[in-house]
């Protein structure tokens, strides 16, 4: 049995998972030294120093198969590894094997095995070669129905992926509205998909803001709701006016075209991650000296 205390020192030891030096204590008969070494081999005690930086950059893809989808987003500290080869064959190697699989949700894809271990221990191994953190940071998995249509757009290389799920028409008016999402950052499908919560925050501050310009209440009130369908416009899919014709919302081009929108998922890189302050040249150099 495996003291605790032996289990402490070892993680201050290879700032390494408490899980993981209890596995590598278990693995050599409570030797510290022996376990220690085990980690270093495994790539384990490596990717662990790396866990507090900030992978902020990285990739977006997108892989689909007969009636289903993945999409994912897999980060990065700097742009220049998502760029290289080894990087390319992670994501993959990651939508192959989510494709192939009944995983429902992220929790269930990192049990995934691999050639190189489960998922999990496949980003962790990815960490040590590379050398800098890597991050699995979300995936969807979409199965549609034969009445649908898939719709996807990549952009920049991977900086944005959009998947589409449209009913009753074709991929190529699916792949248009997903050209459109990505353009113009839609958060919701429709008006309904809108939590009330968050219209109810939003009327309040349109209210305070209409008050504040001096407005009678009355007109503040007519006022507010005139703003919150531009807030509509801006944050619902169906309520955008289209990209390619600006004169029919995107709903109209879908149901012009005889659809509707089931589905849209919109991965942008590192959207909602705090990035490091770092200039070009600083970014050179911390790459050099690696």
């Amino acid at each position: 049995m495996v003291s605790a205390s032996l289990v402490k020192e070892l993680r201050e030891k290879t700032g390494a998972g408490m899980l993981d030096c209890k596995k590598a204590l278990d693995e050599n008969n409570g030797d510290i030294e022996k376990a220690a070494d085990w980690l270093r081999e495994k790539g384990i005690s490596k990717a662990a120093k790396k866990a507090d930086r900030i992978a902020a950059e990285g990739t977006a893809a997108i892989l689909e198969k007969n009636e289903k989808a993945v999409i994912i987003e897999v980060n990065s500290e700097t742009d220049f590894v998502a760029k290289n080869e080894e990087f390319k064959s992670l994501i993959n190697t990651l939508l192959n094997t989510i494709i192939e699989s009944d995983a429902k949700n992220i929790d269930e894809v990192l049990k995934l095995k691999t050639d190189e271990g489960n998922v999990e221990d496949l980003m962790i191994a990815k960490t040590a070669k590379i050398g800098e953190k890597l991050s699995f940071r979300r995936v969807e998995i979409i199965t549609k129905d034969s009445n649908e249509s898939f719709g996807s757009y990549i952009h920049m290389g991977g900086s944005i992926a959009v998947l589409t799920v449209l009913e009753n028409t074709d991929s190529e008016v699916a792949k248009d509205v997903a050209m459109h999402a990505a353009a113009m950052r839609p958060t919701h499908v429709s008006i309904s998909d809108v939590p009330a919560e968050n219209v109810e925050k939003e009327r309040e501050v349109l209210l305070a803001e209409a008050m504040n310009e001096g407005k009678p209440e009355e007109i503040a009130n007519k006022m507010v709701e005139g703003r919150i369908q531009k807030f509509y416009k801006e944050i619902c899919l169906e309520e955008q006016p289209f990209v390619k014709d600006s004169d029919m919302t995107v709903k109209e081009f879908v149901s012009k075209n005889g659809g509707k929108i089931k589905k849209m998922i919109r991965f942008e890189v590192g959207e909602g991650i705090e990035k490091r302050c770092e200039n070009f040249a600083d970014e050179v150099m911390s790459q050099i000296k690696k």
